[in-house]
């Protein structure tokens, strides 16, 4: 038997999945299908900094804009190492299209001015 902790909402629901894969312990089918998910392709939001020149800060907030997968969160981290953006720069604003094949943008999280 495996045992998660629903992480959709603030309820925080402990949940049990058996050999056979049936899910209980959730109190709405949010948390059955975050069991599976996590269970056969788990995923995450990717949030990090990039470089930024121009600004009052030396870093600009960012986050995938949805979930990847998450064997592929160490290759995304690594592809942020070389990017640079120069200010301005607005929140929600895509700063690399496609993170590592995965078809989500990593985007601003923040408006960052010019210094």
């Amino acid at each position: 038997m495996k045992e998660l902790v629903c992480i959709v909402c603030p309820q925080g629901c402990r949940l049990r999945v058996d050999d056979e894969g049936n899910i209980s312990g959730n109190a709405c089918a949010n948390g059955a299908e975050y069991a599976h998910t996590e269970l056969t392709s788990p995923t995450r939001v990717l949030t990090s900094t990039v470089n930024i020149l121009g600004a009052e800060l030396p870093r600009c907030p960012v986050k995938t804009a949805g979930a990847i997968p998450k064997h592929l969160l160490f290759q995304a981290m690594e592809s942020l190492r070389s990017v640079t953006v120069f200010a301005p720069i607005k929140a929600g604003q895509v700063i690399i299209a496609d993170i590592v094949g995965t078809g989500v943008d990593l985007v601003a999280t923040a408006d960052m001015d010019e210094k």
